[in-house]
């Protein structure tokens, strides 16, 4: 869209705006990226994208973090995007954007509003029908995009005249819907002229009607009075942004309260109503006999998922529920529709505090923590490692978990108040975690990172440590080394070669990705003692990269992760 000439008598009147003359849709894209909160851009360069990357390195506000490769980048996006609330990445056409594909997936699966910018060829290219690289050579330059259709809530092949409107469009939607998106931008029609944004970028939409919110407040008072009252919590609280209003109705409500593993650290997992983490048939006694029976069970955003409900072995009865979802609510069998998770809960906050009969589900007294063990010095075990390091967690830190022992062993350990946990447990793609855990420190770069992988995991991604260290990026690693893909053997095959990985020598990983030898520290640890001794050393050089490697039994495995596995053989 070629900007609109202005009148000659005009032209001789109207101040000239040096900032808008070479000013295009490629601009405008990234100007309302950075409305939206976005300072860094993920991606790797290619022949179709190479002159918007121009105007990306010329942006004021967003900045080009280049990674190993697409996959990476899509899930650096994702992780930012979890501290932040969007993430963008940018690749080439066909076999760029085919590479990341099963990050755009994952984020799709997990409710993360990403951004995936591809460059394309130009239209009159595309238009030519020839056979151009990067493409299936049979003169359709639609077949990625149809495949994106598949895990994007919105998405758009840009064209010049109507490229403004269709970028606010798939922007909207990913903002309100939590989804990614997928923008197909021609290299010729990234450089044509446009006019900036003139208003800022609606995404907070109207999803309730008072008439479902009035219909609901009325059920809810009516089935509260007299039961024994428990709150469930999961990720949709996180991913709709009602993180605030969970804990305000939390504090002043004081009801017992529990998450799924998909939704820790949601809430302040150090407050004395949190009862823990449940996990269906997999839950602690304790857990399990406050939310299983509790008269009324007050369900806050959650999702379940054969991996954090030991294969749905929940044992719920609807009747007893009142479930709130992202645009509706359910008391009983009465549902109630359009409503917001957050007017839902809102409405459940007022009538809990006004009604004088809702009791709190009681909850058998936390176990006593006691006298804290010395560290032992026998060979370490998964019990062993993942108490060490959840006693050495601080408030703020951000905790990535890959899928698999590290997720599940540090799934039923509590979590400093106002600390993060990242994890994939739906989608569960391997050696996400770290490529994740880089996106999540740019996005907030006040608080240490702190990476749990697995070394099956981390050879799918490990590349991406050099883009750790170019960042400066101060993360605390903690690479469990226990010889091949441990949960797989717990599934099936436990001594199948099938399950083995390459042995690598991974203390010479830092520097075999560029750290110098004085940016940072590498431990190895085959006890608790030397477990703990490693977190220390890190804590005290918290500016530096911190390798610990820590050596378990190659069959041993958390008990969570136990009882998944059996319900997953099932």
């Amino acid at each position: 869209m070629k900007a609109r000439p202005m009148p000659e008598e005009e032209k001789s009147e109207a101040p000239r705006d040096e900032s808008l003359e070479n000013y295009t849709i490629g601009d405008y894209l990234l100007d309302r990226l950075a409305e939206l909160g976005l300072t860094e851009l993920f991606g790797v360069p290619g022949d179709f994208n190479l002159h918007f990357l121009d105007h990306v390195v010329a942006h004021r506000s967003i900045r080009w973090v280049g990674s190993a490769n697409e996959l990476n980048a899509g899930y650096s996006a994702d992780g930012y995007a979890r501290i932040r609330g969007i993430g963008a990445f940018l690749t080439t056409y066909g076999v760029g954007e085919l590479s990341a594909i099963n990050a755009v997936a994952g984020s799709y699966a997990e409710s993360v509003p990403v951004v995936q910018i591809v460059g394309a060829p130009p239209k009159e290219t595309q238009a030519s029908g020839r056979k151009i690289h990067h493409s299936l050579g049979d003169g359709d330059f639609k077949h990625f995009l149809r495949m994106a259709e598949e895990v994007t809530c919105a998405h758009a092949d840009l064209d010049a005249a109507t490229a403004t409107w269709e970028i606010d469009r798939v922007l909207r939607d990913v903002v309100f819907r939590r989804r990614p998106g997928y923008l197909m931008l021609a290299a010729d029609v990234a450089e044509v002229a446009a006019y900036p944004p003139s208003e800022p970028l609606t995404t907070d939409l109207p999803v309730t009607t008072p008439r479902a919110v009035a219909a609901f407040e009325e059920a809810v008072r009516g089935f509260l009075p007299g039961r024994r009252t428990a709150v469930l919590a999961d990720l949709l609280v996180h991913r709709l942004g009602a993180t605030e209003e969970l804990a305000s109705f939390l504090t002043e409500c004081q009801l017992p309260f529990a998450t799924l593993a998909w939704g820790k650290t949601l809430v302040d997992e150090s407050d004395p109503n949190f009862v823990g983490i449940y996990a269906g048939a997999a839950s602690q006694d304790r857990v399990r006999e406050v939310i299983e029976g509790a008269d009324a069970l007050i369900t806050l955003g959650v999702e379940y998922t054969d991996n954090t409900t030991a294969g749905f072995s929940m044992d719920l009865d609807p009747a007893r529920m009142i479930d709130v979802s992202r645009f509706g609510a359910r008391v009983g069998d009465e549902v109630f529709t359009p409503i917001s998770l957050q007017d839902a809960l809102a409405v459940l906050h007022r009538v809990t505090t006004e009604l004088d009969d809702v009791a709190p589900m009681p909850a058998a007294q936390a176990p006593a923590e006691g006298t804290p063990r010395e560290p032992s010095d026998d060979p370490l075990t998964q019990d062993g490692l993942w108490s060490v390091l959840a006693s050495q967690l601080e408030s703020g830190n951000i905790v990535a978990a890959d899928q698999g022992t590290s997720y599940f062993g540090m799934a039923s350990h509590r979590f400093p108040a106002k600390s993060t946990f990242i994890g994939q447990p739906m989608w569960g793609s391997i050696g996400y975690t770290l490529p994740a855990i880089i996106g999540a420190g740019l996005a907030d770069p006040s608080r240490r990172p702190v990476l749990l992988i697995g070394d099956g995991s981390a050879q799918l991604t490990i590349q991406e440590m050099g883009v750790m260290i170019r960042e400066k990026l101060p993360v605390v690693v903690v690479l469990v080394n226990n010889n091949g893909y441990t949960v797989e053997r717990a599934i099936h095959g436990p001594d199948e070669v099938y399950n083995d990985i390459a042995p690598w020598r991974w203390e010479l990983v830092p520097s075999l990705f560029g750290a110098a030898e004085e940016d940072y520290l590498y431990r190895r640890a085959t006890t608790e003692s030397e477990l703990l001794a490693a977190c220390k050393d890190a804590v005290h050089d918290r500016e530096k990269l911190a390798f610990i490697e820590a050596i378990t039994d190659r069959d041993d495995i958390p008990q969570l992760l136990q009882d998944v596995a059996n319900a997953l053989k099932r």
